[in-house]
Formats: C-alpha cells, structure tokens, sequence
C-alpha cells in the first residue's frame, strides 16, 4: 500500500492521464465508500490529481475500516491502470 499518514488519518494521492479519468475514479471510490459506509474525504487538484483521506471520525483515529476502504480503493485504482 503506497499510503501515509499517522495514527490519525492515512492518505494517498493518485495520478490520472487527464480530468475525465480522475472524475471517473472519484465516482468508483464513492460508490464503494457507499457500499461499506465509510465515508473519506476527496480533494480534486491540479486537475488529474486526486488526493484521499481515511480516518474513522468517531473513533478519531485509523482502524481496520480505514485500511479495508484503502485496500478496495487501491484495487479500483489498479483495475483502472491495466486498461
């Protein structure tokens, strides 16, 4: 897993060949947030850039939720590569 953080929040920033592709991983991510209600936060920048966030806010900290959005985002992301 290529995240960072601390105890508080773990991070990563993705990497698209143009805009529409970083819209079209956002909408993957966001569906699986969905699907294991696990909400993390999105930051769209330099407009192929896609920054997230996990953390377990009520617990203030990393859990296992957090590390099992991450590895199901790191899958979505992968999938995407080998097209």
């Amino acid at each position: 897993m290529d995240w960072n953080g601390n105890k508080e929040s773990i991070n990563r920033e993705f990497e698209f060949g143009n805009f529409r592709e970083a819209i079209a991983f956002v909408n993957k991510v966001a569906d699986a947030a969905e699907l294991n209600d696990h909400h993390p936060d999105i930051l769209i920048h330099a407009y192929r850039k896609v920054t997230i966030s996990l953390t377990t806010h009520d617990q203030g900290k990393v859990t296992l939720k957090d590390v099992k959005l991450a590895e199901i985002i790191d899958e979505i992301y992968d999938l995407g590569r080998e097209r």
